[in-house]
């Protein structure tokens, strides 16, 4: 009996997530082939962010980004251990400032617990409180203590070492500009050259639902670019954060306010905040497409998010342009902060938030299937902590379907 050939696999996108997927189908035996537009991999989402490794404290019990959170954040351990690479249990406080916020603590440790977040424990003591992190206000806490911190670059480089160990190809400089389906095979163009595979995954981020019009799939969700800006403190001042200080978020929102994060190389970010940016890749002030913009403001979720969430939007540009105000978000925390701790900015990421033509913000993963092209249309935070775990799901629900 002649053997059956391995399938020819595409991946779209050279992040954490679409390499996971590449490492996991090429040690299945599939021929995979990743494409990148840039010139490395990692180089949006994947490569700006905090480098934490989510517990699972805030999403809803029996969602996706629960379930996979939870899978995720074991997975990378794991790698990291199997690789060398640095993995760090800073720990992470969410910090109730005064009683106003006392139940949405609530909320955040029932969710822990249901989620199964390991360790998790409530601290209204402010003794206890000043162990974990000697120069935090507060009124009362919830502490993960496991929550880590990685290089999320680093690892997405040795995942596609072992990408390329077991035959697979990770091909930079490679921007898809069109797909098409032919005879139940689907053709990736590239300025480079034209791939033909037998499927096809999308895990193209920011430009995630560019590439899902290539293939005709629903408009819906749009990408919504949001600018997370850091500011790092001066060296002499680290000692003010021993882990990781959170606020308590407000639900209505999927970001999770300005924190503190001490890095994996002990370095200490404050931030991120989340401005709507003016480009789907502008990373500052100066980078602005009319083209994006415009798109933005033409689909038919712009005005009632505007009509909603303006405040929101004013306090977040105004703590972006004027350092001041993004100070006193940050020294509600601390008190001991002074203004010339936070030394100079730390660069910025770039979250591709899906939203709908309702206005609304999308706070799952979200998957689609136009016949045998697969489309991650949602995969903000946690996808980095979650990515291998996401790899997973991807093949057990929609390639193991698809090829069944």
């Amino acid at each position: 009996m002649a053997r059956t050939a391995a399938p020819r696999t595409g991946i779209i996108g050279g992040g954490i997530v679409g390499i996971a997927l590449a490492r996991a189908l090429s040690a299945r035996g599939d021929e995979v082939t990743v494409l990148e537009k840039e010139a490395r991999l990692a180089e949006h989402q994947t490569g700006h962010n905090s480098g934490v490794v989510h517990a699972g404290l805030y999403y809803a019990p029996g969602s996706l980004k629960a379930t996979l959170c939870a899978a995720g954040r074991t997975s990378i351990r794991e790698f990291c251990q199997e690789k060398g690479l640095p993995y760090r249990e800073v720990g992470k406080l969410v910090v109730a400032v005064d009683e106003s916020e006392l139940g949405a603590l609530a909320e955040i440790e029932r969710r822990s617990l249901e989620n199964g977040v390991p360790d998790l424990a409530r601290i209204d003591d402010p003794s206890r409180l000043h162990e974990i992190e000697p120069h935090v206000a507060g009124v009362a806490a919830v502490h993960s203590p496991h929550t880590a911190v990685v290089d999320y670059a680093s690892i997405t480089e040795a995942m596609a070492q072992d990408v390329r160990a077991a035959g697979g190809q990770v091909r930079l400089g490679h921007e898809v500009t069109g797909i098409s389906l032919e005879h139940g095979r689907v053709r990736a163009v590239t300025p480079v050259s034209d791939h033909v595979f037998d499927r096809l995954i999308v895990c193209a981020g920011l430009q995630s639902d560019v590439v899902a019009r290539f293939v005709g799939a629903n408009p819906s969700p749009k990408i919504l670019p949001f600018r997370g800006e850091y500011w790092e403190l001066a060296p002499s001042r680290t000692d003010l954060v021993k882990g990781m200080i959170y606020p308590v978020p407000d639900p209505r929102f999927p970001f999770l306010g300005v924190h503190f994060t001490r890095g994996v190389y002990d370095n200490v970010h404050v931030g991120p905040n989340a401005v709507p940016a003016l480009a789907r890749e502008g990373y500052n002030w100066l980078q602005w497409s009319v083209k994006d913009t415009f798109e933005s403001l033409r689909w038919p979720g712009a005005w009632p998010l505007a009509k909603q969430h303006w405040r929101m939007g004013v306090d977040e540009i105004s703590g972006s342009l004027i350092k001041p105000l993004y100070f006193q978000k940050a020294r509600r925390f601390i008190p001991e902060l002074r203004s010339s701790d936070l030394a100079h900015k730390a660069g910025a990421g770039v979250r591709a938030q899906a939203w709908g033509r309702a206005g609304e913000l999308l706070d799952d993963f979200a998957v689609d299937q136009v016949g045998p092209v697969t489309l991650l249309r949602n995969a903000p935070s946690p996808a980095a902590t979650s990515s291998i775990a996401i790899a997973e799901y991807v093949i057990a629900r929609y390639l193991a379907r698809a090829s069944a």
